[in-house]
């Protein structure tokens, strides 16, 4: 183990030369505040996302197998509200409606994930395969191509199928690599003649952090300091097997290419002169990013991450890391694993040292960090707790991209921000304002040199947002899921974002500030019509409810006495307390 100053000045030296050989960007440049009108270059891929469970709904419907987040979305306080992904946006139904919407976005691509159980319902592919979940992918699939739109197809994402968890422990079992390639290869075989960009994994972070550390996400497992190394361990080898198998079983006569989609925030230093600081700022981006992208392009973890998760386990009286190893064969055959780089960025945060205890008890991801991470109180906050708009962070991540992996083929697979509102609003200004701000620094990180190649907004429209259920809001297109149909309807950010493909950029301030404007007074008109049907709703569900009392006795209970019971019984404390409180005086 290398002495605490030889790590300093190993760490020092890493981010002299990576920041020495971004010639055509200058790190220690402010210019947070300016805008740059101009337009991206000639063939430049615009779309949208979403991903399986997330949008399908028709959870348990033609032959699907149940995955992980079936089963923990149905216990208990797991989810806001208890909400689940059952029904969603209810998209197995609404495949040419849903492909009409990005016809009028005018997309170039759409990025969608396929649902493994409901391809081979246990996940193990010699048990069945449902011919039925191949056919609802074929449908979505032509149909897209028959509108000239581009699939973009997620292999994974996040909804294991739950036999597998079950029987092997899911990601904690290396036995998920064979699994998972043979889920890949019956993908490449039904729909590899039409799909030219696949992503093995998305956001690999969150499903190994979320799902096997912390516990937010399924599976739930609480298995702190080991859990998300384990897991992210075995999913950079299925990423590299499943893109062997492509490179040497299709790839000649199927022409695609194989990428993965790595979420990653920016850490930016809070003192710049302050060294400490500069080498936490890095370090936060390398657990982040970092942990995934090394290995894929260089054959290893980040040296930062072997060095401070080493160090803490010796700490803690343990023999080897707590991070797992590579075997020399295994680092090779990982390297050069990506034909494309898929980035989701959302926010940053500022970053500051700070030394972590290294007791066994306490060992963790987060705490193997040695850092605290810091917000700005003045940067806009609409929707989730966590995605503050700040949008000089993703031109700084990409041109770290650049720099680190040797300026990769970029697709942004994930880029938005959401609103958490009760009242219906379609007049998203606050959105308008992030795409705008976002996609100028990915114009600028293009004209640093960065290989950005596509844009994906996330998302086409609002969804299950996982523990958040449907309390938080990222569509283009809002989703009534109060209505059993689930209608959509656009925000003002669909207009914004159409003009922005069609003009491939912004021409000029006057032209950009008009779009804005327009697309506000479309989006009340729009207002109006929504606030009207939810209202013919209402009364529709009431009418219903009164004409037949007998199979909706308790519905109506539940959906209107209890709420007015409610109402009144708080009306009547707050006078009573008000009367009490007068007699006191």
């Amino acid at each position: 183990m290398l002495p605490r100053c030889a790590l300093s000045v190993c760490h020092v030296l890493m981010l002299v030369l990576c920041l020495s050989s971004a010639e055509d960007f200058d790190w220690t440049k402010n210019d947070h505040g300016s805008f740059y009108y101009g337009t991206f270059p000639a063939g430049f891929s615009w779309g949208a996302g979403s991903s399986a469970y997330q949008t399908e709904g028709a959870w348990d419907k033609d032959g699907k197998g149940l995955s992980i987040w079936d089963v923990f979305s149905h216990k208990k306080g797991k989810i806001q509200q208890n909400e689940t992904g059952d029904s969603s946006c209810e998209g197995y139904h609404k495949v040419r409606d849903d492909v009409s919407l990005m016809k009028e976005l005018k997309l170039n691509h759409y990025r969608f994930s396929i649902s493994w159980p409901r391809l081979i319902p246990t996940g193990i592919k010699s048990d069945h395969i449902n011919e039925k979940g191949i056919q609802y992918y074929e449908e979505l699939i032509d149909q897209l191509l028959e509108n000239k739109i581009t699939p973009i197809v997620t292999l994974y994402h996040w909804d294991l199928p739950q036999v597998l968890q079950e029987k092997y422990g899911g990601w904690q079992n290396i036995s998920m690599v064979n699994h998972f390639n043979e889920f890949a290869n019956l993908c490449f075989e039904r729909f590899g003649n039409r799909v030219k960009y696949w992503i093995t994994f998305n956001n690999p972070w969150s499903i190994a952090v979320e799902g096997y550390e912390t516990g937010e996400h399924a599976p739930g497992l609480r298995l702190k300091g080991t859990g998300a190394y384990k897991a992210a361990h075995h999913i950079i080898k299925a990423h590299a097997r499943v893109w062997h198998s492509y490179d040497t079983q299709w790839r000649a006569k199927q022409k695609g290419l194989v990428g993965i989609s790595l979420s990653g925030d920016w850490g930016e230093p809070v003192d710049i002169s302050n060294q400490k600081d500069i080498e936490a700022a890095e370090r936060y981006v390398q657990f982040y990013l970092g942990w995934f992208a090394t290995p894929i392009f260089h054959g290893d973890y980040p040296q930062v991450m072997k060095d401070f998760i080493g160090r803490k386990s010796v700490q803690q009286g343990l023999g080897t890391s707590r991070l797992p190893t590579f075997s020399p064969q295994e680092k090779s055959y990982i390297k050069g694993t990506c034909d494309f780089l898929g980035i989701g960025h959302f926010t940053t945060r500022y970053i500051t040292q700070k030394n972590n205890p290294s007791s066994r008890s306490s060992s963790s991801y987060f705490t193997d960090r040695d850092l605290a991470e810091l917000v700005d109180p003045r940067w806009p906050d609409p929707g989730s707790e966590w995605l503050y708009s700040v949008p000089w962070g993703f031109r700084r991540l990409l041109n770290f991209v650049k720099t680190q992996y040797g300026n990769p083929m970029v697709y942004v697979t994930e880029n938005g921000v959401s609103e958490k509102m009760q009242c219906t609003e379609l007049c998203d200004d606050w959105r308008i304002q992030y795409y705008k701000d976002y996609i100028n620094e990915m114009l600028k990180a293009i004209k640093d040199g960065v290989n950005v190649k596509g844009y994906t907004a996330w998302s086409l429209l609002d969804k299950f947002e996982w523990d958040e259920g449907y309390s938080e809001r990222f569509g283009l297109y809002y989703v009534d899921f109060r209505n059993k149909n689930k209608p959509r309807y656009p925000k003002a950010s669909v207009q914004f974002y159409k003009r922005v493909i069609s003009s491939n950029g912004f021409p000029n301030q006057r032209e950009v500030e008009n779009w804005r404007r327009k697309a506000v007074e479309t989006c009340s008109s729009s207002n109006q019509l929504l606030a009207a049907e939810e209202q013919r709703s209402t009364a529709a569900n009431i009418l219903r409810l009164i004409h037949d009392p007998l199979t909706s006795h308790m519905e109506m209970v539940t959906e209107i006495v209890v709420p007015t019971v409610c109402t009144l019984s708080i009306l009547l404390s707050a006078i009573f307390l008000m009367f009490l409180l007068r007699r006191r005086n």
